[in-house]
């Protein structure tokens, strides 16, 4: 009995089935098909208020040279902790593009040093403070590759204003002298007055007469005539003898020298070619003056200053920055340079670091503006003192800094401690090497215009 409602039911079933497939026509085949598809690749609808929101925009951020943050990056430095870093960074990254500078998602590697950063940002302001008028900055650049290590400020938004660099631009009217085939005893006759003897003793870079035989040059220490060699000249940084030494070595070389070690004004426009060029009245920033001494360092090879490697942006793509370089001065020119700056730097306030050292203060006509420059073979520096609200109203005179009272200030008062003390310890625990000795067949003794 059972077998047979079995073999029944089966019966039931098969012709259930048969009947289905005759009621069934291609038409419901097609539509089912596509019900299928449609149920297996749509998106529900979903309504306006159930709508996913999107995630925020990943900041950007400044990595140092080890790849460890810094701080993030919008573009806008006025809550920066490293407000001269962040403003030198947005100019670079709108020089690439200028949209980049306000794009999220970037990952912004950069050549800071942040032992060296802090050293810094401690020695300047050990010496002006934040409330002062006065801005202090100081930049820290590799010779040889152009990396900024370091960029401080006392105070402000990172705007560094330009001033007048002074005697730290003398060096650059020394290299012109050696390189015309002058050396370290060679000297001339000078007073404590200097004016030009005729129109033509000073020409620009365009040929035309710049002399201006009716202003008087003067030095701060009045020690009357003498005679006074190059290596004396620069060691004590008579003005009197370096307009001698201009006039003879040439305006036009001199400012094509300085040129070529990097120096450049603030304001971008050209650099001013007058009879006092080499005692620095362009106004320039401590990146470019620092520059010009790492050129130096690195015997005579100039580095375009750079504090950006390497951009990602958010899908991780690179964009690289290598180092641009290139030979602009004789390695022996900027050798005897060096000897000279170094005996500058043994006989001045900052004295030395430790270590072989080469450096020159810089202190502006009428105390407008105070500087520091030096360099080691592994590191130049500069540091750079003036009042923003106008350096030519508000001299450095009979002003207080750093709850100091100076007369006046002159680069080896504030500037020089603050290069020495931030290099002492920027220095600290690195190898040492020492400089290349100059070719004294070439440049030793005096050959021209000797004493007597």
């Amino acid at each position: 009995m059972k077998a047979l409602l079995v073999l029944l039911s089966v019966a039931v079933v098969g012709a259930l089935v048969a009947v289905l497939l005759v009621l069934r026509t291609p038409a419901d085949d097609g539509a089912e098909v596509n019900r299928v598809a449609s149920a297996s690749t749509a998106t529900p609808p979903v309504s306006p208020s159930a709508a996913p929101v999107p995630p925020a925009a990943r900041k950007s951020v400044l990595l140092d040279v080890e790849g460890a943050v810094i701080e993030e990056f919008s573009g806008d430095c006025a809550n920066s902790g490293h407000p001269y870093l962040c403003r030198y960074v947005g100019r670079e990254l709108a020089a690439v593009d200028p949209g980049l500078p306000a794009r999220s998602g970037l990952t912004i590697r950069t050549t800071i040093d942040q032992r060296l950063q802090r050293a810094a940002q401690r020695a300047v302001d050990a010496r002006v403070h934040r409330d002062d008028p006065q801005v202090a900055a100081q930049v820290m650049i590799v010779p040889g590759e152009g990396a900024i290590r370091a960029m401080v400020t006392s105070s402000g938004n990172g705007d560094v204003p330009g001033f007048q660099q002074g005697t730290t631009a003398m060096p650059y009217t020394l290299a012109a002298a050696f390189a015309a085939g002058l050396r370290f005893d060679d000297g001339l006759l000078v007073s404590d007055e200097y004016q030009a003897p005729s129109l033509s003793s000073f020409r620009n870079c365009a040929d035309q007469q710049v002399a201006d035989p009716a202003h008087s040059i003067v030095n701060r220490e009045r020690k009357g005539e003498r005679f006074v060699t190059l290596r004396s000249g620069t060691v004590e940084a008579v003005n009197t003898f370096f307009m001698r030494l201009e006039e003879k070595a040439g305006l036009c070389e001199t400012v094509r020298t300085a040129e070529r070690l990097g120096l450049r004004r603030t304001d971008g426009r050209p650099l001013q070619e007058f009879e006092t060029f080499t005692l620095g009245i362009n106004e320039t920033d401590p990146v470019s003056v620092a520059n010009t001494y790492a050129t130096l360092a690195a015997r005579g090879r100039f580095c375009e200053p750079t504090v950006i490697t390497e951009i990602r942006d958010a899908s991780g793509t690179p964009r690289f920055f290598p180092p641009r370089c290139r030979e602009v001065l004789d390695p022996a020119v900027a050798d005897a340079v060096t000897a000279v700056l170094s005996d500058a730097l043994a006989g001045s306030v900052p004295q030395g670091v430790g270590r072989e050292a080469a450096g020159m203060p810089g202190t502006s006509d009428g105390y407008i503006a105070a500087w520091y420059a030096g360099y080691t073979p592994a590191l130049a520096s500069a540091v750079s003192l003036g009042d923003p609200r106008g350096a030519f109203k508000h001299a450095l005179l009979d002003v207080t800094v750093g709850g100091r009272h100076y007369e006046r200030v002159d680069g080896a008062s504030i500037p020089g401690p603050i290069w020495r003390e931030t290099m002492t310890e920027a220095l600290r625990g690195t190898p040492e090497t020492g400089f290349t000795r100059p070719d004294e067949g070439r440049f030793g003794a005096c050959r021209e215009a000797c004493p007597g």
